[in-house]
């Protein structure tokens, strides 16, 4: 931090080494943040103002819960409100994908583009206090396609995104903690942990003209964890997450419908700086219409050892 005249400057510069999509497995340099901020104004790639950060629960676990909103995206922002009361109001990079469904191998459709001409806005107001705190976030956005083809179809529409999150972390007792959220909207799933598509097909037969029309998906996430202490080096998570999609009629019988997730672990520290960790772990995918689930239990040991060292100057 560097302090102005027009207030302090902040600039964080993060990445780590675990490969997601195609660099999964691998040690790939990974970009989580690269943000800077001066005053009430910010620039860069960080957590979204729609999601609460707060609301990952204390696993070993990496993806974490499928239920929850999960993204760094590139923004800017205008934060009026810090401390207790907290205000953050963002425009953040557009972004949306779509599915053609039971008729993504027709030729009609691959003239179809995909656009988001405008900037999402998004924003939360977070209370905080000696209890905990409690976040509401809400994020819009404007999702179009156009139809390039020449022949007698109109496949061109568009669509408004939005979604409303409500999060808390409550403190109980001592040394226990709830982590919590529900998130319900549409067309917002490429904010969400793990979700595939923002817009689907529905069937409209009845228009010769336009057959079949693209729509915001429908979705709701849930998160619910309880967090307890057992005492100052042995401590407890447990909890449940859940992620559904109601998928329009034309999107192909083994589209993700819906997942859930759920973890409980104990994690021992010893001294500072070094956990063991033992935990269970269960998830579930549900296909839309074609009648297939599949389950993953998987127990996971780890150990983590922290360590830091100086260059140059002083401690």
């Amino acid at each position: 931090m560097v302090p102005t005249s027009m207030g302090e400057v902040k600039t964080i510069f993060e990445w780590e080494l675990f490969g997601v999509g195609v660099d999964a497995g691998q040690t790939t340099i990974r970009l989580r943040h690269a943000w800077g901020e001066v005053g009430a104004v910010g620039v860069g790639q960080t957590w979204s103002p729609f999601m609460d950060p707060d609301i990952f629960p204390n696993t070993v676990e990496y993806w974490g819960p499928s239920g929850m909103p999960l993204f760094r995206n590139v923004q800017l922002r205008w934060m009026p409100m810090r401390g207790d009361d907290e205000l953050f109001i963002a425009l953040e990079r557009p972004g949306a994908s779509a599915d053609g469904g039971i008729y993504a191998d027709r030729v009609e459709l691959e003239g179809v583009r995909i656009r988001t001409p405008l900037p999402d806005l998004s924003a939360h107001y977070r209370k905080t206090g000696k209890w905990g705190h409690f976040q509401v976030a809400g994020i819009l956005r404007q999702i179009k396609w156009d139809d390039v083809n020449t022949d007698q179809l109109d496949l061109s529409g568009s669509d408004t995104g939005w979604g409303l999150h409500a999060s808390t972390n409550l403190k109980v007792g001592s040394g226990d903690l709830i982590r919590a959220s529900v998130v319900y909207g549409e067309g917002v799933e490429n904010y969400m942990n793990d979700a595939p598509i923002d817009i689907g097909i529905r069937n409209n037969f009845s228009d010769p003209n336009k057959p079949v029309v693209g729509e915001a998906i429908p979705l709701l996430g849930i998160v619910a964890f309880y967090e307890h202490a057992w005492s100052k080096k042995l401590n407890t998570a447990i909890g449940y997450s859940y992620f559904g999609m109601d998928n329009p009629d034309g999107q192909s019988p083994d589209a993700f419908d819906s997942g859930h997730y759920a973890v409980g672990n104990v994690m021992y520290t010893p001294v500072s700086g070094v956990m063991a960790a033992a935990e269970l772990q269960w998830g579930q995918r549900k296909n839309f219409t074609d009648g297939w689930s599949t389950d993953d239990l998987r127990f996971q040991m780890s150990f983590k050892y922290n360590f830091s060292w100086t260059l140059g100057g002083k401690k």
